[in-house]
C-alpha cells in the first residue's frame, strides 16, 4: 500500500521522530549531565520541524519531554516544563524558517538551525527564569550562558553536522513530497 496523502506522511514521520526522541536519550545512559551536553532529544525535534513543518515540530517538541517524563521519569519537574518550551520553539522555528522562507538551500538550512538554536535557548532561559523566580529561586545571566551555550557545545556541533546530512539525504532519497 502506497501512502500518497502528504498529511498522512507528515503525521507518520512526526510520530516516528517522536518515538526516536523517546529512545535516543538512552544512548546517553539517562545521565543528566551527558544529556545536557549531547542534547539527544533536540535532534528528532529539529528534524521534525525541517522535514514536516513548523506545526509538527512544535507539537513533537512540546510533547516529547512530557512523554519521556511520564514513561521514564526523566526529565523531572520543573525541568520538563522549560525543556518542553525549548523543544517546541526549536521545532516551530526550524520548520517555519526552512519551509516558508529559505527555499531549501543548504545555506538556509544552516541558518534555520542556528536561528532556531538561539530562539530555543532564549525560550528555555526565559521559561527557566520565570519558573525558578515563581518558586523563590534565581537564574542568573551567567547560568543562562553556561547552561544554554557553553555546556551544550558538543551537542550544538553534533546538531550542525548530523541534521543537515539527514535532511539532505532524506530529500535526495525521494521524500520531497513532504
Amino acid at each position: 500500500m502506497k501512502i500518497t496523502d502528504t498529511k498522512t506522511k507528515k503525521l507518520a514521520l512526526a510520530a516516528l521522530l517522536l518515538a526516536i526522541g523517546m529512545v535516543l536519550p538512552f544512548l546517553t545512559g539517562q545521565i543528566k549531565e551527558i544529556g545536557d551536553t549531547l542534547l539527544p532529544m533536540h535532534l528528532p525535534v529539529m528534524l521534525c520541524g525541517l522535514l514536516c513543518g513548523g506545526w509538527y515540530g512544535l507539537a513533537v517538541g512540546a510533547m516529547l519531554p512530557f512523554f519521556r517524563s511520564i514513561c521514564f521519569g526523566m526529565p523531572q519537574f520543573p525541568a520538563v516544563i522549560w525543556m518542553s518550551a525549548e523543544l517546541a520553539a526549536y521545532g516551530a522555528v526550524t520548520g517555519l524558517l526552512y519551509k516558508r522562507f529559505f527555499k531549501k538551500q543548504l545555506w538556509w538550512l544552516y541558518s534555520s538551525l542556528l536561528i532556531a538554536m538561539v530562539a530555543g535557548r532564549v525560550v528555555w532561559g526565559v521559561t527557566k527564569w520565570a519558573l525558578l523566580a515563581a518558586r523563590g529561586g534565581a537564574f542568573t545571566l551567567q547560568a543562562f550562558f553556561v547552561g544554554g551555550f557553553a555546556d551544550a557545545v558538543p551537542g550544538i556541533v553534533l546538531q550542525l553536522v548530523l541534521v543537515p546530512v539527514i535532511v539532505r539525504g532524506f530529500e535526495k532519497w525521494g521524500n520531497k513530497g513532504l
